[in-house]
This record gives C-alpha cells, sequence and structure tokens, in this order.
C-alpha cells in the first residue's frame, strides 16, 4: 500500500494501481490551478513492511513514536481529521550509536523512552508496527518534555525556552486594540536554557543567558507553544539578539 499525505488533511491509504491514477490527477490539479491550489503538498510517508521487526537508527539520529493527534476540543467537541492538530512530540523508541568529533565519540544526549518535542518540519515520517514515527536527527529534537505543559520543557543543546511578553492593550494614544491588531511581542523571559553547544573536545559551552533575564529575540524565529500560563517560544541562542535591563 501506498500512502499520500497532505499537508492540511489526512493520511490516505491507497493501492499501488490507484497511486498510479490518482497523482497525475493531483499533479495535473496542483499545476493547473496555481490560482486556487497555491500552497498543496503531496508527502509520502513510507511504509515499513511487517516482515521487518526492528528499525535501528544511524550515527546522531533518532527514532520517535508519534504522539496521537487530539481528536477533541478542550469542550470535547469532536474534530474532524482535517482539522486535527498535528503532533510536534513523542517517545522516543531508538537511538543511534552519536556522532564523532575529532578523536571523541559523543552518545546521543536523549535516552530511549524520554517524552521529546521536535521541530515542526523535521525528519522523514514512517509507519511501522502499526504506529506513525519520524525519524530525525538529534539536533532537530527541540527539548524534553515530561507534562502536558510546555512550561515545563527541557531545552537541548543551544536552545532557550522563553514565555512570551503579553501584547499591548493599548495604543500609545489610548485606544484599545482588538485581539487581531495587537501586535505580536518579539520580548519575552527566559525559563530554562540548554547545556549548550558541543565544541570540538566533546564538552559543551555553557550559553551566556540565564533563566530570569528578559530578552529581545528575532521576530520570526523558533517554535511557538501555548501554555497553561501564556505564550512560550523556543530558539537557539542565536536568534536572540539582546538582553534587557
Amino acid at each position: 500500500m501506498a500512502s499520500v499525505q497532505l499537508s492540511a488533511g489526512p493520511r490516505v491509504s491507497v493501492s499501488p494501481a490507484a497511486a498510479l491514477v490518482a497523482m497525475p490527477s493531483v499533479a495535473a490539479a496542483a499545476s493547473r490551478g496555481r490560482r486556487g491550489y497555491r500552497g498543496l503538498v503531496v508527502r509520502a510517508a513510507t511504509v515499513v513492511s511487517p516482515k521487518y521487526t526492528s528499525i535501528k537508527p544511524l550515527g546522531d539520529r533518532v527514532l520517535v513514536k508519534i504522539k496521537t493527534s487530539d481528536d477533541k476540543t478542550v469542550g470535547g467537541i469532536l474534530l474532524p481529521t482535517s482539522v486535527q492538530s498535528k503532533p510536534q512530540g513523542g517517545q522516543v523508541v531508538a537511538v543511534g550509536e552519536g556522532r564523532s568529533m575529532g578523536s571523541d565519540s559523543i552518545e546521543i544526549s536523549v535516552p530511549v523512552g524520554a517524552q521529546v518535542v521536535y521541530s515542526k518540519y523535521a525528519g522523514t515520517e514512517l509507519e511501522f508496527d502499526g504506529s506513525d514515527h519520524l525519524i530525525l536527527k538529534e539536533d532537530d529534537i527541540i527539548g524534553i518534555l515530561d507534562t502536558d505543559d510546555v512550561k515545563d520543557l527541557k531545552p537541548l543543546n543551544d536552545r532557550v525556552l522563553i514565555k512570551v511578553a503579553e501584547a499591548e492593550e493599548k495604543t500609545a494614544g489610548g485606544l484599545l486594540l482588538t485581539q487581531a491588531t495587537k501586535e505580536k511581542p518579539s520580548i519575552g523571559t527566559v525559563t530554562a536554557v540548554g547545556p549548550g553547544p558541543l565544541v570540538e573536545d566533546g564538552s559543551r559551552k555553557p550559553l551566556s543567558i540565564t533563566p530570569g533575564n528578559t530578552v529581545m529575540y528575532s521576530k520570526y524565529a523558533g517554535s511557538e507553544f501555548k501554555g497553561e500560563d501564556g505564550e512560550y517560544i523556543v530558539l537557539r541562542v542565536s536568534d536572540v539578539m539582546a538582553v534587557l535591563s
């Protein structure tokens, strides 16, 4: 069976014969409709045959079993597959042997069994043993999250977790801003930092910013998340432009 994945819709399993018919029609529609089909993306998920019973990642790659999408809203309303949010997290089920830096061998820092959050467009999706998995590089893992609240995220490598400052409610002239017209802030408070990037001798270089710092960061950098007490963003320390005081 071949799988066709639309970025904004459900995964559809089709037979190879049907795929030969379906794919040209999709391609034709996309080329014909640059006006009406702009942004249409077809992604093929690799399906691992049942005859294979294990997957061993190589090098600095990690195999993650993807967390199941929420099929209901907080209020209990059933969501159609097409609008269910795509998870950015899951459980590490296998890791590679690590990577070499000079004469040193550096093991993967994320243990098997850890619950992790990863970059939105990272890795290669695959179906294995009846479940959705993702194989990706260790550096694409944002952090370890043992709870359901992003404020508890433990960033990895050179990443930092920032609680975003609340947007201004009024203009300088006193006009009340609606939610749609509030300017997205690029200032926040650092709540957690990673151990730092690896250097040539295999050690880690500590980050120059610390929890509690108020910082300004690049406006379109990082990955955004909604926590129970506000909005958060995870980004690399190189995307932090200044410390405010």
